[in-house]
């Protein structure tokens, strides 16, 4: 980021009101500075303890900066906005709520500041004089409008930025006293959030980090020892606390205290370019940390996302191994003659996770009503065939129908007849995923870590689009992903009227997000000379399918057509959710949204309401309620249907 430096110009014949007039203008440019870096290291913060900790707030690999916490960035920064007068804004290039609203750009930092601080010492100084006393005015008055409102204390020290900015530029005007230099102006507007201590605190730290680095170049280092040690202290008070409630005791003596130190050092009269050139360069180091973090983050949260805990691979392992000392006519499951009576309730699972199989399983038998007419046709891989079926066995879904079947055994599911397998035997395709080691193939993945996913690899996750050829003689039936819970009894969907069309999803878009510009390449004329972008998205997991009007619109053609154009994944990336809004483009029919509850795997902001009278909550994203990185606000909604008692658990030290 490259920043322009200019000659302090004198404003009128007064060298003295032009230096006091350079120092108000020096102050407000260092207000917004620290404006930026607050919220900005504030992230960065967060983003290192995702890092530490294995955790991460990512939907889809990666959003603007640090996923979910973006809401809180601009939250913030709509905060930091409300406090600064528009006059005040409109001087340095910032317009708030216009076409460069304060907080734009934050991750990419090149436009940054030369958005919010493009006229410089020499373009702030051809602003007449009237130009700094009237944002000066403003802020005293919105001081004093807060003050009215009852929401203003004063005679407390608290060091915040606006007092602090505010107060080093009275002490340069002429014939100002500076007694009063250091107390609270702890302004509040509308969209400012209560937590007010913490952002306190945190503004204090940097205020501290500046002074004190300017205070070791002037050696005044009896200031830079009590700053150390106040830095120190409110570190530890800080810590990871987001909110007020979670500082300990004795915080508020802490600002008090840290605000003394810092108006000792605004006493020193330090230079304040020298400040605006310290806090340019930790806001430089701030956005550079955090895109570092940020990729560390991705890869780390992806890592967690496909590796097998140790205790789920045991667990396999172990039922594994109880299935094959099963004499031959212990292997089969009862009522077998439901499995094609198209008048029950049928389901389709294709999974290789035994646990989360089980909870759907268990979760869709506990709240329905006839238990007896629901049939569970579960389709697995190879290596957890065994298990898959030894768990069933040895825990029998009560009187409903359960069937399981080796994915391996579908002869006509082969490369020859399907785009998917025949791409994976291609040598783009292997490079793409087993020589991720060449720098350059590295490099260009890296913005695309998800797709590496092995389930990618796994025909378990494409099979969705071959359900006549699985079914053939069933009409209708309910596809549900393994990281669903049911939580309501499903037997209405298969009265839906579906209005001739093939699939009833619930859709997913707002106002401006989830359609189809986010998951398919407009820019390539096979895209958007036969698609929408602004067709709105839908979600697998809860799926009601049509399989006579699937036969009738042929929509396994479909799906290879445009399979076999995807070849060399210019039109989407690897995955199932485009290829089906392209396959059941124009044929689905939108269900209640009750039906279906998403983001419990990536949002922590779900609304209890909508989680309550939801049939199906869906763990989409990439914290799984089975692995450590999941959310705990959810997972007892995953937990309760899982028996922790079970031998098999136990053995393998799966605990809630």
């Amino acid at each position: 980021m490259a920043f322009r430096r200019g000659s302090h110009g004198p404003l009128s014949t007064s060298r003295k009101s032009a230096r006091s007039n350079d120092g108000y203008r020096a102050s407000v440019i260092i207000l917004l500075l620290v404006s930026v870096v607050a919220p900005l290291t504030i992230l960065v913060g967060q983003s290192s303890n995702l890092f530490t900790s294995g955790r991460s707030y990512f939907e889809y690999g990666t959003n603007d900066l640090l996923g979910v916490d973006d809401v809180k960035r601009r939250s913030a920064l709509e905060a930091i906005e409300s406090l600064i007068p528009k006059e005040v804004l409109d001087i340095v290039g910032a317009k708030p709520g216009g076409s460069e609203p304060l907080n734009r750009n934050i991750v990419g930092g090149q436009d940054l500041l030369s958005s919010w601080v493009r006229e410089d010492a020499v373009g702030v100084s051809r602003q007449s004089s009237n130009m700094y006393r009237e944002p000066k005015a403003l802020l005293e008055g919105h001081n004093k409008d807060t003050k009215a409102d009852g929401k203003h204390e004063s005679g407390k020290l608290t060091g915040g930025v606006i007092q602090q900015v505010v107060s080093a530029s009275e002490s340069q005007k002429p014939g100002k006293k500076d007694a009063d230099v250091g107390k609270s102006v702890s302004a509040k507007s509308g969209n400012q959030t209560e937590d007010n201590l913490v952002r306190q605190m945190r503004d204090q730290l940097i205020m501290a980090r500046v002074y004190a680095n300017l205070a070791q170049g002037q050696s005044h280092f009896d200031l830079v020892n009590d700053l150390k040690q106040r830095i120190k202290e409110h570190k530890t008070f800080v810590g990871d606390a987001n909110a007020d409630a979670e500082l300990p005791s004795g915080a508020e003596e802490k600002v008090k205290l840290m605000a003394e130190v810092l108006v000792q050092a605004q006493e020193k009269n330090y230079d304040t370019a020298t400040m605006v050139k310290k806090l340019r360069a930790m806001l430089q180091s701030a956005e550079e940390n955090a895109r570092m973090l940020k990729k560390q983050s991705t890869f780390l949260s992806q890592l967690a996302a496909k590796t097998i805990p140790k205790g789920l691979h045991c667990f396999s392992m172990s039922l594994t191994v109880e299935y094959h000392m099963l004499p031959l006519n212990q292997r089969d499951f009862p009522h077998q003659e439901r499995l094609e009576d198209p008048s029950l309730y049928h389901y389709a699972l294709f999974s290789d996770n035994i646990l989360a199989t089980g909870v759907v399983v268990n979760s869709a038998i506990s709240n329905a009503k006839e238990p007896e007419k629901h049939v569970f046709h579960i389709v697995t891989d190879k290596l957890n065939f065994g298990a898959m079926k030894m768990w069933f066995l040895a825990n029998p879904p009560g009187a409903a129908t359960i069937e399981v079947q080796n994915v391996d055994d579908f002869k006509w599911l082969n490369s020859s007849y399907c785009p998917v397998l025949r791409q994976l035997e291609s040598s783009a395709m292997k490079n793409f995923y087993f020589k991720a080691d060449s720098a350059i193939t590295l490099a260009a993945g890296t913005s695309n870590l998800k797709y590496r996913n092995p389930k990618y690899l796994s025909m378990l996750n494409h099979l969705r689009f071959y359900l006549p050829e699985v079914y053939p003689k069933l009409d209708k039936i309910l596809f549900l992903d393994d990281d669903i819970v049911v939580q309501k009894d499903l037997t209405p969907l298969w009265d839906v009227d579906l209005e001739g069309n093939v699939n009833g999803a619930v859709e997913t878009c707002g106002a401006s997000f989830h359609r189809f510009d986010k998951y398919l390449n407009f820019s390539n004329p096979l895209i958007s000379q036969n698609f929408d972008p602004n067709a709105c998205g839908w979600a697998y997991g809860m799926n009601v399918f049509d399989l006579n009007q699937w036969k009738k619109h042929d929509i396994t053609g479909i799906y290879h057509r445009w399979q076999s154009k995807n070849k060399d994944r210019l039109l989407w990336k690897l995955g199932t959710l485009p290829p089906g809004l392209i396959t059941f483009y124009n044929l689905t029919y939108p269900l209640e949204k009750s039906w279906h509850v998403l983001g419990l795997g990536y949002n922590s902001a779900v609304e209890d309401s909508d989680i309550a009278t939801a049939a199906v909550i869906h763990y989409n994203g990439n914290m799984k309620p089975w692995l450590d990185i999941g959310m705990s606000k959810y997972k007892p909604l995953w937990s309760k249907y899982v028996n922790y008692n079970h031998p098999y658990l136990r053995q393998c030290n799966i605990s809630d």
